[in-house]
């Protein structure tokens, strides 16, 4: 009968599984956005969509009150995401939309 190298092994010990890292999910497909808005339009478009950004952010980190996101950890969280600072308005409304999310 043929005898494994585990066998044999005087030192043999249970291995570890090896660990695998998380594979980060695709960013879903974008869209291009509509032609003929006002400038305006965009611009308060693309606020909106990293204020949302930087309040999940803020909340997986465990800030769900308005009054501890301050504009100093707003612009913190952003450098760490790797989202470029935000401005006065925008932390204004990354605030806003935790409070929301509160009521």
């Amino acid at each position: 009968m043929p005898v494994t190298a585990a066998v044999l092994r005087d030192d043999a010990r249970p291995r570890k599984p090896k660990s695998r890292k998380p594979v980060p999910p695709k960013p879903l497909y974008k869209k291009p956005l509509p032609a003929g808005r006002p400038r305006e339009w965009y611009i308060s478009h693309n606020r909106r969509l990293k204020a949302m950004r930087l309040a999940i952010a803020l909340m997986d980190t465990g800030v769900y009150v308005p009054e501890k996101a301050t504009n100093r950890r707003i612009r913190a969280t952003a450098a760490r995401v790797g989202i470029h600072p935000p401005s006065s308005t925008t932390c204004r409304l990354v605030r806003e939309l935790i409070r929301d999310e509160l009521s």
